[in-house]
């Protein structure tokens, strides 16, 4: 069937990748401070025009997905009838969740809730600890995964059911006709996951480097960093040149499994009951004004400035994150029905986020009533983790523990990013030659370390920053394409004719 489909020539988007790419660094490098104000001020404007409309496409797309799980469509398997997973629900989860979410849990785990305590972001009559874990829980939950959930979904059906390529655009193949429409919408894939897989690399180096100069009192150089980068990347590489099955499951799986680990000892060593009951408390108070929240009604009404800073944010990063989060959680749930598919990105990540939070959450505000004073010892967003764990039995190994932990997380965002890439230069093969990790894995280190480098150059703009405001540029086409995109899927599923149907599947 592949013979009989029209794919494009993906040099085609290579080439509109590495052009865009090439001019990026020309332009902050040589035009540093212009570069930076116009992506300062047009992700702002992006944030501003489109923020409501960020919103209303979440709350949208998580109602969406409840939807189609509980329509006779869910019960559809990405593939044939006779199709069945290749990966235990482990594992699969493992990798779906290490490649979503990943670093960010540890970058965030301390420092945010610790914000929303100080700066109550809404007011609803619970509690500050309770509304700074429950705001936590919305910037984190079913919204960021329901973007990845339904783009796997529209990715995944025509994958799998059509036997078309692993491509961005194979979505819109009926309704973009043209080789240099699907081009643009491959190679604009490509540069959101290069930019944001090399922002991500060099923010998580930098905060292990932060925990490295709080374990031994001294202030690491930048080649400390870039070394630290390398062998992240030399690391994703040998996982990604393994493969799957040999390599991103297996890191993905023992990262799982060290994050729980590192999660019952703090839960252990805290105040259980209390964690327990803040928990299910700010979970009640989540469900019942998630509404609310989404459309930022009345006293649920950040404020446009906050909105702007965080969940607008938030919102733009996820969107960004969802073509090349979404093909690889599409490429790996083969033979698994829609329902379980949306059960399994959708609540189970979310569930596992809200009590990650909920742990270091509570215990940190636990640390903060037994301060005389407060002094920001928890606002540092590199270090405020590792700050924490010191309050803690065997602080040094327990933190040496989380930099091992952060690494690994890297290593699998990496490593995932490197085979998505790989797939949409090898013409969407599902099984991409190792010859395009391989391209891959250097071009993606490169460009990280070119970035820290012009960072350390260029010590008037972030470099690192820049990179991520980009990435709320590049999310406004993706949040306009999804809307299509799920049009063209609703379409299709309502000509389908049920071959794929399976009533007696079990969902999880």
């Amino acid at each position: 069937m592949l013979k009989r489909l029209k794919i494009y020539n993906t040099s085609t988007s290579l080439v509109l990748s590495v052009s865009v790419l090439l001019l990026f660094v020309l332009c902050i490098y040589f035009f540093t401070a212009e570069t930076y104000a116009e992506i300062e001020e047009t992700s702002l404007w992006v944030r501003k025009s489109f923020g409501r409309f960020y919103l209303y496409l979440g709350l949208g797309c998580v109602l969406g997905c409840v939807a189609i799980a509980c329509s006779k469509w869910g019960s559809y398997r990405l593939g044939s009838s006779q199709d069945r997973p290749s990966y235990s629900r482990m594992a699969w989860i493992a990798m779906l969740y290490s490649a979503g979410m990943g670093a960010g849990i540890l970058l965030r785990a301390v420092q945010e809730p610790v914000y929303m305590k100080l700066n109550p972001p809404i007011k609803n009559g619970a509690s500050a600890d309770v509304v700074a874990l429950e705001f936590t829980f919305y910037q984190w939950g079913f919204t960021a995964w329901a973007f990845y959930a339904l783009f796997a979904i529209c990715v995944g059906y025509v994958m799998f059911k059509k036997g078309q390529p692993a491509l961005t655009s194979t979505a819109f193949n009926t309704f973009l006709k043209k080789k240099s429409h699907q081009a643009i919408i491959d190679a604009l894939a490509v540069l959101t996951t290069v930019f944001g897989l090399s922002a991500a690399i060099g923010l998580g180096t930098t905060q292990i480097n932060g925990g490295l100069n709080f374990l031994t009192g001294m202030n690491s150089s930048l080649w400390v960093t870039i070394g630290i980068t390398l062998l992240i990347s030399i690391g994703a590489f040998i996982s990604v040149y393994k493969g799957i099955d040999k390599g991103i499951k297996v890191i993905s799986t023992v990262n799982i499994y060290i994050t729980l680990g590192l999660l019952l000892f703090v839960l252990l060593q805290s105040n259980t009951a209390n964690i327990i009951q803040v928990f299910v408390t700010a979970l009640y108070y989540y469900f019942i004004d998630f509404i609310p929240m989404s459309l930022a009604m009345g006293n649920f009404d950040p404020g446009e400035a906050f909105l702007t800073d965080w969940t607008y944010y938030y919102w733009a990063f996820w969107l960004a994150w969802a073509p090349f989060t979404g093909i690889f959680i599409a490429r790996i749930s083969k033979g698994r029905t829609i329902r379980e598919l949306i059960i399994g990105v959708l609540l189970i990540p979310s569930l596992g986020t809200f009590i990650w939070f909920s742990t270091f959450g509570s215990s940190v505000f636990d640390l903060m009533n037994t301060m005389p004073t407060y002094d920001g010892e928890f606002s540092n967003v590199f270090s405020s983790i590792f700050v924490f764990l010191s309050n803690y039995p065997l602080s040094g190994f327990i933190n040496i523990a989380t930099m091992l932990l952060l690494a690994s997380f890297l290593i699998t965002s990496l490593d995932s990013a490197i085979f998505v890439l790989s797939m949409f230069t090898d013409r969407g093969n599902k099984d991409p030659k190792k010859s395009h990790r391989y391209v891959w894995s250097i071009a993606l280190t490169a460009l990280t370390i070119g970035l820290l480098l012009l960072g350390d150059l260029r010590q008037d703009i972030d470099v690192l920053t820049a990179v991520q405001k980009l990435l709320i540029i590049t999310s406004l086409p993706f949040a306009l394409l999804m809307i299509l995109m799920i049009f063209l899927f609703l379409r299709r599923m309502l000509r389908s004719k049920d071959e794929s149907r399976t009533p007696d599947a079990p969902a999880l």
